[in-house]
């Protein structure tokens, strides 16, 4: 990865394991660190940062503010984390390699584009690519439960923070066979092109419990992403504005509901 990347292995790997541990928990998944500082993610913890009375952003336009922020900037961002992450630890082989990547690339379009247009190239690719990954990537967490860690079995832990979007030849080639994003959490040592195989045992699992098995087209799960921050944003800024500072949810969303219809 370093090579091929510029990012660190050990990086991605501790922080990609994380995520599959623990996903869409809070203070456990590090793809949810953005709650609060830059989203208010999912309805609880909205909710629950509405009542503590705590704005870092304006979150009811967090959905408007989306497209230019995150969408942009997370392979960027991963970038830095990965460097620092470097330094800290002192992975000076690592660095080699990541430099390694850096070199051949500008090696490889100097040529042709010069220095600052190389510089310009790669700015561009990892902006495009941090567009598509956190598109595909989000689109199956994102609109799902956010919480605190309920301590849950790691099998319904997984199924209601994870959701797959519907097969199809473009899906498949689109997403890299990502779309089967719940059974890569199940299996995540297993090649993706094999993730439709399980499926049906999956399912049978999950009918078998009574455990949701959730599954939508490509056009829904983006819009779901847009759709989820509005919610989120809406609840903070009903719970945000009641006059009392209370644990009960149910009152204060009253009160927001009964202020929007006078």
């Amino acid at each position: 990865m370093c090579h091929l990347k510029g990012l660190s292995a050990h990086w991605w790997s501790l922080y990609h394991s994380q995520h599959h541990a623990k996903p869409n928990c809070f203070e456990k998944d590090p793809d949810v660190s953005i709650h609060p500082g830059f989203f208010s993610l999912g309805e609880p913890l909205s909710l629950e940062l509405g009542l503590q009375k705590k704005k870092y952003m304006p979150y009811n336009y967090q959905h408007k503010y989306f497209f230019f922020t995150l969408p942009l900037l997370v392979v960027p961002i991963y970038q830095v984390y990965s460097l620092y992450f470097i330094l800290q630890r002192k992975l000076w082989r690592e660095m080699a390699w990541m430099f390694a990547y850096f070199i051949r690339f500008f090696i490889a379009f100097n040529p042709i584009l010069g220095f600052k247009g190389v510089l310009g190239y790669l700015i561009l690719l990892k902006v495009l690519e941090s567009i598509l990954f956190t598109w595909l990537s989000q689109m199956s967490h994102l609109p799902m439960h956010i919480d605190h860690d309920k301590n849950m079995d790691w099998f319904s832990t997984q199924l209601q923070a994870t959701c797959n979007v519907n097969r199809s030849f473009f899906n498949d080639w689109v997403t890299g066979h990502l779309n089967c994003q719940i059974e890569h959490h199940l299996f995540p040592t297993m090649p993706r092109h094999n993730f439709w195989k399980v499926t049906p045992l999956v399912k049978s699992m999950c009918a078998k419990h009574g455990i949701e098995y959730q599954s939508k087209s490509l056009l829904i799960g983006l819009a779901d992403i847009v759709h989820s921050l509005k919610v989120a944003g809406e609840i903070w800024f009903k719970a945000y504005h009641c006059e009392q500072k209370i644990p009960n949810s149910k009152i204060c969303l009253q009160q927001g509901k009964a202020g929007e219809e006078t």
